[in-house]
């Protein structure tokens, strides 16, 4: 446990005033906790001669809200989830980025995203990061081969073994796949069939848990199984605790992804870039990908030369063709079937 409080205090935020940095020689950026590691962060910082003021915060709402409240020029680089930049563009928050600038040619080709980064012929963001939200479990307190089912992963023999990972998209995206239903087919006819799924699940469940929690609830054996984790779960315990692993059952999963983009009103564009196209290249990608805070698969295929042959089985590299081709991207709802989902999600948290 005294590595995973170590893991846990490195997702704070580092130091930053946004709005007391100075636009020359210093970065402000809006990041996920991965971006918070030193080992990511201070290559880039000796390289350029900049330091680099990172505030990490949790859901797209909360960047939002946070650049609404800041002054123009604050922020200079905003990490987002994949789904949400089209919501940034809206917003125009986000510039335009030089696609020829961007190592897009060396990505997995599937984690291109083009319809999630790119508006109107423009590109405003890349992806970075992704992975998987599936079902994380204990190997040694489960069978195993009961985790490749859906089916069976949330049935009566689990009750109360189980925690659901708090974040509505990705859960009701494994109860809609637990149902035959593709995630990006998701309408207002669906969601009774989806809510029942729910149901069950949290009948048999003995927590809902963010980030944190279920790491730790699976990390001291308060539960066996969390649905909604992965390898940004459990990989960043393997060594320590290698029966904490992750699968993808058979019915498939949900595939996230976080994308990087450099804000319209940085003072700072230039030096923006340079960071965007740092974080996408091999090296920083290999970085990135096991950071300390939760660990993934790095967008850029290249970043295999400076990972490890542990590091790559951690993350499942030579499965990927595999994995991809059997998982769905997040649900993407309009605005107003996403307020029914958040409604059903709030319903099935309050059984």
């Amino acid at each position: 446990m005294s590595r995973m409080t170590t893991i846990l205090l490195s997702t704070t935020v580092l130091g930053l005033s946004a709005a007391a940095a100075a636009a020359e020689g210093e970065l402000n950026a809006l990041v996920w906790c991965d971006h918070t590691d030193p080992g990511l962060i201070e290559p880039f910082e000796e390289e350029f001669g900049v330091k680099v003021n990172l505030r990490e915060y949790e859901g797209t709402g909360a960047a939002l809200a946070l650049l609404e409240q800041s002054r123009p020029g604050d922020w200079d680089v905003l990490v987002i989830d994949g789904i949400d930049v089209f919501r940034a563009v809206d917003a125009g928050l986000l510039a335009p980025l030089p696609a020829e600038g961007l190592p897009t040619a060396d990505f997995f080709p599937e984690v291109v995203m083009a319809d999630n980064n790119v508006v109107d012929g423009v590109t405003y963001a890349v992806t970075e990061k992704f992975g998987y939200n599936t079902i994380s479990y204990n190997s040694e307190k489960v069978d195993p081969a009961d985790m490749e089912s859906l089916a069976t992963v949330w049935s009566d023999k689990y009750r109360g073994r189980i925690s659901i990972y708090d974040y509505y998209l990705p859960v009701m995206g494994l109860a809609a796949i637990a149902n035959g239903i593709d995630t990006a087919g998701i309408d207002s006819g669906s969601l009774e069939t989806i809510g029942g799924t729910l149901s069950t699940l949290r009948g048999q469940a003995a927590s809902v848990a963010g980030v944190v929690a279920a790491q730790t609830a699976l990390a001291t054996g308060e539960v066996d199984i969390v649905v909604g984790g992965g390898e940004w779960l459990t990989a960043v315990l393997a060594e320590e605790q290698p029966e904490l692993t992750w699968t993808i059952p058979k019915e498939g999963a949900v595939r996230w992804a976080q994308s990087i983009g450099v804000l319209e009103a940085s003072e700072n564009k230039d030096m923006a870039m340079e960071f965007v196209k740092y974080i996408t290249g091999p090296e920083g990608q290999a970085r990135l990908a096991t950071s300390s805070c939760f660990w993934g698969m790095p967008a850029n295929a290249k970043a295999g030369e400076h990972l490890s042959d542990d590091q790559k089985a951690v993350l499942r590299w030579d499965s990927q063709a595999d994995y991809l081709a059997r998982t769905q991207l997040y649900p993407a709802p309009d605005t107003d079937l996403d307020i029914e989902m958040q409604d059903l999600w709030l319903d099935t948290l309050q059984q």
